[in-house]
């Protein structure tokens, strides 16, 4: 059987795209249109507990995602080599260009590193798995706790507030989050032993306040984790609010599914589950900080 009159169409050949090309923004931070005038000083916060899974990262993407989607203006530095904070938002760690290691080690302008853009009224300053060696190579640099400080202080009056995730440790990155920030927020689980390490991360705060920054002190205590349905959340809330007293937020950041799961889909739980409980949570937080002033 003969089979005629059949057309053959050419496709057109796409090219692949190689994958190790690094990731450049579609604009740059000196190409961002300008916004409004930043009303105020700008507040620098560190969000910091020496204990990991206390929600630091969780809570550094979402209060800074909530924020702007309220109209400010809002910057999160990711000093942590896990990078959490950088792909719970969506950005590829792999293939980003500069991240916040080349600004504490390789002079590289804190303008060229900024991410813009990647929430509204969000820019991050991203971490890659680089920052790894950082606590090693700082040592031998020269005023080695001041280098975040010198970065973030060039942007004072650009954002309403500039929040610094902490890695779980108290070494010398933490030092610089110390060194660099006005307040801290410090992220509380509602666990047993919740308040193991804070008497540590207090002591270090008093000596970074005596010697580097007179002006650092705690903005805000945050429960997180929250189970309503248990006696030892509920404990853990009275003890940390006799323990710390006004500053502990009166919001409670429960413990929910759709938390863990945001991340995982690069988005901050504003937008992934924006009529649930934790999504609610964080915008209640973000009210309260505006409120604090």
């Amino acid at each position: 059987m003969v089979i005629e009159d059949i057309e053959v169409v050419e496709r057109e050949v796409v090219p692949e795209v190689e994958k190790d090309i690094p990731l450049k923004p579609i604009k740059s931070f000196k190409d961002k249109a300008p916004v409004k005038h930043v009303v105020g000083q700008t507040k620098v916060m560190a969000i910091i507990n020496q204990k990991g899974g206390v929600g630091k990262s969780t809570t550094a993407i979402n209060l800074s995602a909530a924020l702007g989607e309220m109209g400010k203006q809002v910057l999160l530095v990711d000093l942590d080599p896990q990078g959490n904070s950088s792909s719970g938002l969506g950005i590829e760690k792999s293939r980003v260009e500069h991240c916040v290691y080349d600004v504490l080690l390789n002079d590289v302008p804190v303008e060229d590193v900024i991410i813009p853009d990647v929430c509204e009224g969000l820019d991050v300053i991203p971490a890659t798995i680089n920052l790894a060696g950082a606590e090693v190579e700082l040592v031998a640099e020269m005023a080695r706790e001041n280098r975040l400080r010198d970065s973030v202080g060039s942007l004072r009056g650009k954002y309403d507030y500039v929040f610094i995730d902490c890695p779980p440790s108290l070494g010398l990155l933490t030092v610089n989050a110390l060194v660099a920030a006005d307040k801290l927020l410090i992220p509380i689980q509602c666990e047993f032993y919740a308040l193991e390490g804070v008497t540590k991360l207090l002591d270090s705060m008093k000596r970074v306040k005596t010697r580097l920054n007179p002006s650092l002190d705690i903005f805000g205590v945050l429960l997180t984790m929250y189970d309503g349905r248990t006696t030892l959340s509920k404990q853990v809330v009275e003890e940390v609010r006799n323990y710390f007293g006004k500053i502990v937020f009166d919001t409670l950041i429960p413990r929910t599914v759709k938390l863990s799961e945001a991340p995982s889909f690069g988005q901050p739980i504003t937008q992934y589950d924006p009529s649930g409980k934790g999504a609610q949570s964080y915008v209640d937080l973000a009210k309260e900080v505006i409120n604090r002033g």
